[in-house]
């Protein structure tokens, strides 16, 4: 179990005639992005949520509130929410694998939402066995169960040391691609232009490493709070000036161009890329010096 972590979901892995008990922790969060209240100006007091009713205007209770389904403009089903209820199927808390299958053969744009999976006390060595099985094998599993009230498809993963389960959208959640692309243009680049792009392709490799991306609008959400809290403006930003190159053809030259000349410059001295280490290491304390500062303000008012 990892620590400081509450499980989401707890029941049973079954494969075959084997099952071990398993349970699910959620593998992406948006808990410790800054979120705001809505304040009222006049008193600085924050502001409720009231439901009101559409016609009378008039507030509706809790207790005054139900369900409805509309059928025509202005025209409800009305359903209770035990009505709701007992239409939602009872659940087994068992996630029973019903195929493996090849890794590459689920499309990403079905992945909904990444659980780690791990084992619950006992079953350890089952899970491990289903784990190293599918390395070897190189396959994932289609398991379904119900998960939070509703009947979900799930696509199981090796993952480090555990299993990763990411359920999945239905094919009628999903839009079709055909009609995204329908108004693509009929095009076939070749010759120097379609050169001139792979050269850039190839400059530009590298690895995916998620922990070099910032999310500036954090950042910058962290700054502005800490500014407030010194009483202190931010500096405005500078202009972006967005380039107006004459032609496709013109600043694919360009960036070709830039890119070898990048390349061609001399790699920097261990004295200056330490030196560089250091000042990203600065950067990076400063940033989460002000996030910290700012955090007791998280939710601000």
């Amino acid at each position: 179990m990892p620590s400081g972590q509450r499980a989401q979901w707890k029941g049973f892995l079954k494969f075959g005639e084997v099952s071990c008990g398993v349970a699910l922790y959620t593998a992406a969060s948006t808990s410790e992005r800054i979120t705001f209240n809505t304040i009222n100006k006049a008193t600085g007091n924050r502001v409720n949520r009231i439901f009101i009713d559409s016609e009378t205007e008039d507030p509706v209770p809790k207790e005054a509130q139900t369900k409805g389904f509309e059928i025509e403009n202005g025209q409800y089903i009305i359903i209770d929410p035990e009505e709701i209820s007992a239409a939602i199927p009872e659940s087994n808390k068992t996630l029973e694998i019903e195929a493996f299958i090849p890794c590459s053969d689920v499309d990403d744009v079905y992945f909904d939402k990444p659980y780690y999976l791990t084992p619950d006390k006992m079953g350890g060595d089952a899970f491990v066995a289903l784990r190293d099985a599918m390395k070897k094998s190189m396959v994932a599993a289609i398991a379904r169960t119900v998960l939070f009230r509703r009947m979900r498809t799930v696509l199981i993963r090796p993952h480090g040391k555990g299993l990763i389960a990411s359920t999945l959208n239905y094919d009628y959640e999903v839009r079709s691609s055909e009609k995204a692309f329908e108004e693509m243009p009929k095009l076939k680049i070749k010759g120097e232009m379609l050169d001139l792009a792979k050269h850039i392709v190839s400059t530009k490799k590298g690895e995916f490493d998620p922990a070099t991306f910032d999310d500036r609008y954090e950042a910058a959400l962290a700054d502005l709070v800490k500014a407030k809290l010194e009483g202190k403006s931010l500096p405005k930003p500078k202009k972006v000036q967005v380039s107006k190159p004459n032609d496709l053809l013109a600043a694919l030259r360009e960036s070709a161009g830039l890119m070898k000349a990048a390349a061609d410059k001399p790699k920097r001295t261990a004295a200056n890329a330490n030196t560089g280490g250091r000042q990203r290491a600065a950067r990076g304390a400063a940033a989460k010096s002000a996030t910290s500062k700012a955090a007791p303000q998280r939710k601000a008012s």
